[in-house]
């Protein structure tokens, strides 16, 4: 099957003298959204899993063997995402497959990798990609059910009792809205507005219009960008002063250049990596979030993201799987995987289980603002 759409990057060996080139490489793939709508996700996450890729190999590869990390660009389409699991299950033979970028084709590719029994990482969102359990699908960022959780808790603290929801209609939106409409009335709240835009809408003051009409304390927003963007914009323009809370979807330096002065103010969840100088030098996710963070602006030029991160954990927790359990093949990856209690990544610490391919509590998150431009830690 041709894949002409399809970007393909071989990670070869950095060094023939070291002895992990003398044997065969151990094939580990990657599909990311480097193009399309969530470029801004796919990118540094690429960026993130050839920086690793070096590293490792620098590192004298894994079990003695280099690690060739084959990446796939999906361009943000379900359709080429679905090509591109297939492309590297039976044609390039990889023991693990680390993404996809967004939550609609990792949901997509699931049964793929179950039917293969491969294991995959993916790097998106949406809790239904690892509820129920799939004994071969595990995911990197953290659950909306987590990002809501904080969301919520910040809410009920500012006293807040009336909630609206925003959200896009694609895979992360709905698993959100889902997450949303279940939590807001369990945490005693009123859900007085339910409003949903598509994923390619490029305004959004209808929603907004009606919305406002409910008389809310807050609004949420769910999505990706470039949508919240817009929603941040159409608010100002409409002159609605009701607090907005974003999604840890749109967690990154790029949305505030979208949004402009329309983010100020705007409140949301958001990795550590996000504000990693603004934490307390006691948190023991500080030093690597600092090291990662240096090391992706070295290299690329640009800061570091969380999104980086999900792909740095999700190439790192395959590398930790190889070398705990001594075994390359994709069902001893998937058994130590399991098995990983305890792993600080980026994203925060993972403890996987049978029960949980997660392995992420609410610790994962902290509550950030948008001030003068750029992110600013709250505090608990």
């Amino acid at each position: 099957m041709r894949l002409a759409s399809l970007t393909i990057l071989l990670l070869a060996a950095l060094s023939v003298t070291l002895p992990a080139q003398a044997a065969d490489p151990i094939r580990i793939g990657a599909v990311v959204s480097a193009t399309g709508p969530a470029s801004f996700l796919g990118e540094p996450e690429k960026n993130t899993l050839q920086m690793q890729a070096d590293a490792i190999n620098a590192a004298g590869g894994l079990l003695g063997r280099p690690v060739e990390v084959i990446i796939l660009d999906d361009e943000t389409d379900v359709n080429k995402g679905v090509l591109a699991v297939d492309r590297l299950l039976k044609k390039e033979n990889v023991v693990a497959v680390v993404g996809p970028t967004v939550s609609g084709n990792s949901l997509a590719v699931a049964p793929k990798v179950e039917a293969a029994k491969t294991p995959m990482v993916s790097m998106a969102a949406a809790e239904k990609i690892v509820k129920p359990v799939n004994p071969f699908v595990f995911k990197t960022a953290q659950s909306d059910r987590l990002a809501v959780a904080r969301i919520l808790a910040h809410a009920k603290k500012q006293g807040y009792k009336k909630l609206a929801i925003l959200t896009v209609s694609d895979g992360y939106g709905q698993a959100g809205r889902e997450v949303l409409k279940e939590l807001i009335p369990a945490g005693g709240f009123e859900l007085v507005g339910d409003e949903v835009y598509g994923p390619k809408d490029t305004d959004m003051t209808a929603q907004l219009t009606k919305l406002k009409g409910t008389s809310p304390d807050a609004v949420i927003c769910w999505g990706t960008n470039p949508g919240p963007a817009v929603v941040a914009k159409n608010r100002v323009q409409l002159g609605i002063a009701t607090p907005l809370y974003m999604s840890h979807g749109v967690a990154s330096k790029k949305f505030i250049e979208l949004a402009g002065d329309a983010a100020e103010g705007l409140l949301l969840p958001a990795g550590k990596l996000t504000v990693a100088g603004q934490l307390p030098d006691g948190d023991p996710q500080k030093a690597p979030l600092a090291a990662y963070a240096k090391a992706y602006e070295d290299r690329f030029k640009t800061p570091a993201s969380a999104f980086g991160g999900y792909a740095y954990d999700g190439l790192m927790l395959v590398a930790e799987a190889i070398k705990a359990g001594g075994d390359a093949s994709p069902a001893g990856i998937r058994a130590t995987l399991e098995k990983i209690n305890g792993f600080p990544g980026i994203t925060g610490v993972f403890r996987f289980s049978p029960e949980d391919h997660n392995g992420l509590d609410e610790t994962a998150f902290v509550m950030v603002t948008i001030a003068g431009g750029d992110f600013k830690l709250l505090a608990d």
